[in-house]
């Protein structure tokens, strides 16, 4: 666990057959929310770190950009610990977790809206995920200027609380059909993107990039 960035603590774990860094992040404000879950395995490593790095306050929001293992698999184990928290997602997603009999007065959101509580201002970015390019959703915090980029900015290795410096065109530039397997879909993604003046980006494997 590391405090990575402006009220923003990280929480990771490396996977060495696979060489790779997961990471959930919990943005410390007035009302804390949660940056994904983790798979099951990591949600049990994560509940006793957010209840240190919580104290006395209580989890309010659990952001989800998309339906996959490493970005919501242990939300149930989550909020059987903090049940009160409520899931930010995508109307796609919000159904598929319906479908595990996942309820908790889900905040659905769509693109281009914005939600305010507190002293964050979140926006949210149309994300076509892989593999379906089912309708995921990014996520800007606009007052410190944090960019949560979920599977968009990749690299692999052993990254725990690492943070390097690049460059947010050349990471726009990089989104790869791998990742967002529609030609028309990625370009629009990426002019959507690039109008955005991000100061950290908070990734889902890897380093953080200071921008």
């Amino acid at each position: 666990m590391s405090a990575i960035y402006e009220d923003l603590y990280q929480f990771s774990s490396y996977i060495a057959p696979i060489d790779l860094s997961f990471h959930q992040y919990l943005l410390l404000t007035d009302e804390p929310m949660l940056v994904h879950t983790g798979s099951i395995q990591q949600a049990e490593a994560l509940v006793p770190q957010l209840k240190a790095v919580l104290g006395d306050r209580q989890l309010k929001y659990i952001f989800i950009s998309h339906f996959e293992s490493d970005e919501c698999g242990g939300l149930s184990l989550i909020l059987k610990h903090f049940p009160e928290a409520r899931p930010i997602c995508s109307e796609v997603t919000a159904r598929q977790l319906s479908g595990f009999g996942i309820t908790n007065d889900t905040v659905v959101k769509k693109p281009g809206e914005k939600l305010n509580f507190g002293d964050c201002e979140l926006e949210f970015i149309n994300y076509p995920s892989e593999m379906h390019l089912w309708e995921g959703l990014l996520l800007m915090e606009n007052k410190r200027g944090i960019f949560f980029s979920s599977d968009l900015v990749f690299r692999l290795g052993k990254a725990n609380g690492s943070v390097i410096q690049g460059n947010w065109q050349t990471e726009v530039d990089s989104i790869s059909m791998h990742q967002v397997s529609d030609l028309e879909r990625k370009a629009k993604l990426q002019q959507t993107l690039a109008k955005l003046k991000p100061k950290f980006v908070a990734v889902g494997h890897g380093p953080c990039l200071k921008v």
